[in-house]
This record gives structure tokens, C-alpha cells and sequence, in this order.
């Protein structure tokens, strides 16, 4: 088995807080890369979400469209 293939399984096995931070992690280690979202910007999809501005996906539509 690989090593990713051994984290990926022992992860799996980590509680949803875990994982968040685990992930937390992973991502600050990616140079570049942006996964933080401010208060102004959820506030903003909230007030598009509400007027009708934009619809929302369901978890299903999202991974489809990711691909998966």
C-alpha cells in the first residue's frame, strides 16, 4: 500500500474535527493556495443566495460538477 494510500485510511478513521484541522493543515502547506473566506464575502453570498441572484447546488450537483 502506499503512503498516501496509509494516510488516507488512517485518516479516515479520525473524528470531523480532526480531519478539519488535518486538512487546515495540508492546505497551509500548499503555497498559493487560497481556501479562507472573510465575513464580507459570506455575507455577499448570502445576500445573492437570498434575492434569487444565484441558486444553490446540492451536495450531489457539486460533486458532479467537480467531477466526481
Amino acid at each position: 500500500m502506499s503512503e498516501v494510500a496509509q494516510l488516507k485510511e488512517t485518516a479516515s478513521r479520525l473524528s470531523v474535527a480532526e480531519r478539519a484541522e488535518l486538512a487546515d493543515y495540508l492546505l497551509d502547506g500548499l503555497d498559493g493556495t487560497h481556501h479562507w473566506v472573510n465575513d464580507d464575502e459570506v455575507t455577499l453570498r448570502r445576500q445573492e443566495l437570498d434575492s434569487g441572484e444565484v441558486s444553490a447546488l446540492t451536495l450531489e450537483e457539486f460533486k458532479q460538477a467537480c467531477g466526481r
